[in-house]
């Protein structure tokens, strides 16, 4: 079957991309092995989300006074599959958008216009002068003993526990282990985290990232910092064996989440007959998301530039423009200007540079800080935990925008806008804000 164009894996970058395709006359073959909607939809953003969620809920009740029965987890499972399949029901209706076909099977190159999917029914094949590679990302293992031990899971596995453990430990303090560690501390669990770095959440601003760990710290949570994981023993209880400031350790636990990042998912594809370059990070893409092979792209998590499931999108958007010839710098613009956000309690949130990197670059700026405690909303939802920081050259443009505290993955947005638009802080500053909201403390900071 020809077409025009072959689009592989139906995430977030795949299914978006391809609905703005058919709208735009072009016929799509979206194809998907497993679920619609991706990692994201079915193993990442929007599962978690569901049960930190509940975890706030739990946090709040519990100040309160108000004690919970054990079933809490079960109950927040089911909530969240309810919201995964209503959603997952969602993409598959835009999968009926005019212009689109998708197929149900696991698809590998035949020649640079040619795919070949194995599905139930038996093989299909089909062509395109255009391919966009959306395959996404699978787990990453430490190369240690006991990696792939019983009681060792990802974070697949850990969104369909509907029983507890009494303790967790949690092998990577990045957004993953973060908002998991989160989670089940909400939820009774005594959790400690193993992060090989100096500070957890290494992309984040080293301040905003230590004021996390000590608010996390006061919730119960232990941290092992520049601590390696070594080894991993199973038992009952198991032992998890790290080397921390040069000397070795254990811990016990009942259950281990493997946090280490993930890794881009090329293994079926066929890549090393058709000439696409790649490396351990992703599929090497130009400026428009082209591999070396012209006509065939790679975005989102497979690529490596960034691992959020709106850049997968918006890179869709960028291959669509090349695809289509109606290039231009809209898109490549947008994509330099990324937020991201860990939805733990409290929240974090960031866009642009860090401290850290304007400061290795020689880069001159000042650091604005605003408190949450200062702010009526934040006191009457008692919120006070956290802070708005933000970096700004001598003239006033927006370097970086770091936010820790409640609804900071909200509030980041204003500051993405204004950093995109090439606005000043000054422009933030003159800007009403309604009374009272959490966003007077981003214009508290843009007044500092």
């Amino acid at each position: 079957m020809e077409t025009g164009i072959i689009i592989i894996g139906a995430g977030p970058g795949g299914y978006e991309t391809a609905v703005r395709a058919a709208r735009l006359g072009q016929q799509v073959v979206i194809i998907e092995k497993d679920r619609l909607g991706g990692t994201c939809l079915n193993a990442g953003c929007i599962p978690t989300k569901c049960l930190c969620h509940t975890a706030d809920t739990l946090e709040v009740l519990r100040e309160r006074g108000i004690q919970l029965d054990s079933e809490e987890l079960a109950k927040a499972v089911a909530h969240k599959d309810e919201t995964v399949e209503r959603l997952r029901s969602g993409i598959a209706m835009l999968m009926k958008t005019p212009g689109i076909t998708l197929v149900e099977g696991e698809a590998q190159f035949v020649d640079t216009h040619t795919v070949r999917v194995k599905t139930e029914e038996g093989e299909q094949v089909f062509t395109a002068p255009h391919i966009i590679i959306a395959t996404g990302s699978t787990t990453k293992f430490l190369p240690i003993e006991g990696a792939h031990a019983k009681g060792v899971l990802t974070s697949t596995e850990m969104l369909i526990l509907t029983s507890l453990p009494k303790r967790l430990c949690i092998i990577g303090g990045g957004v993953i282990g973060i908002e998991f560690a989160s989670i089940f501390c909400s939820f009774g669990v005594e959790v400690e985290v193993v992060e090989f770095m100096k500070e957890i959440l290494p992309p984040f601003d080293r301040d905003l990232a230590k004021r996390l760990r000590t608010s996390l710290k006061k919730r119960g949570i232990t941290f092992h910092l520049g601590a390696g994981a070594k080894a991993i023993n199973e038992g009952e209880p198991m032992r998890v064996d790290f080397e921390e400031k040069g000397k070795l350790q254990s811990l016990e636990c009942d259950m281990v989440l493997m946090a280490v990042g993930r890794a881009a998912n090329v293994g079926a594809l066929n890549l090393d007959d058709i000439g696409i370059k790649y490396s351990p990070r992703g599929i090497q893409v130009d400026e428009y998301m082209q591999t070396s092979v012209p006509g065939i792209y790679a975005i989102g998590d497979v690529n490596g530039l960034c691992q959020l499931a709106h850049a997968a999108t918006f890179q869709g958007y960028c291959a669509l423009e090349h695809i289509t010839g109606s290039a231009s710098s809209v898109y490549q613009d947008a994509l330099k200007v990324i937020p991201s956000a860990v939805f733990s309690s409290p929240e974090a949130a960031m866009v642009g540079a860090t401290e850290e990197q304007l400061a290795e670059a020689g880069v001159e700026y000042r650091s604005l800080k605003s408190f949450y405690r200062a702010n009526g909303k934040a006191l009457s939802m008692d919120a006070d935990d956290g802070l708005v920081k933000l970096l700004v050259s001598p003239d006033g443009e927006l370097l970086g925008a770091h936010i820790l505290g409640a609804h900071a993955s909200d509030l980041i947005h204003e500051l993405a806008l204004l950093m995109r638009m090439g606005g000043k802080v000054g422009d933030l500053a003159h800007t009403v804000h309604a009374h009272p909201s959490l966003s007077e403390i981003v214009l508290a900071a843009s007044e500092a």
